[in-house]
């Protein structure tokens, strides 16, 4: 009998709700929303640093002036040279130190005068060189033709405009320092790349 009383009690007794009332609810739902607002903050800051160098000037050389050689090292009779240019270069999170980020043309005349010019064609990218038959520069990819002195040798050239030129200082007495940059190609102007 005492077992029944004690059954009939528990049965009558009400028994706690397993399932969240509405207040707890939009409570627990709040709490959620306010927590990403806090988290929101720090993450968008980590994720600008970590994506930082991605939007970075990668070639630390563009504009600026880089010693590429020694003034007895070209020879005074207006044949040009190449050169390649070696500086620091940042390629996302690496950096590389002392590496060929480019070329260039030097050209010494008799009467000490320098010139300087970017190796590549104003057409279409293409690296000139200097032809074995002539002195001149062609441009293997389209057959563009320019004089030493940078400007185009004939009418039917399809280059827009003669060989970039660069600025050329002498330093230190022989030092030979150069503003390297390069240029947008397929167009008239010569307009710097960044």
């Amino acid at each position: 009998m005492v077992l029944l009383v004690s059954l009939a009690h528990m049965i009558k007794k009400p028994q706690p709700s397993t399932s969240p009332d509405r207040r707890g609810f939009m409570r627990g739902v709040l709490t959620m929303i306010a927590g990403g607002f806090a988290l929101l903050g720090p993450l968008l800051g980590g994720l600008a640093l970590l994506l930082d160098p991605l939007r970075r000037n990668r070639n630390e050389t563009s504009g600026a002036f880089i010693m590429v050689a020694r003034l007895a090292s070209l020879p005074a009779n207006g044949i040009p040279m190449k050169f390649d240019i070696l500086s620091n270069r940042k390629d996302a999170w690496n950096h590389y130190s002392n590496v060929p980020v480019g070329s260039i043309y030097l050209r010494r005349t008799k009467n000490e005068h320098l010139a300087a010019f970017n190796i590549i064609c104003p057409h279409a990218g293409c690296f000139v060189q200097i032809d074995s038959q002539k002195p001149q520069f062609n441009c293997p990819c389209h057959e563009s033709q320019f004089h030493f002195d940078g400007t185009k040798a004939n009418p039917n050239n399809p280059s827009p405009r003669g060989m970039d030129p660069l600025q050329v200082e002498i330093r230190n007495g022989d030092e030979i320092w150069v503003q390297y940059q390069s240029f947008k190609t397929g167009i008239s102007e010569r307009i710097p790349t960044s």
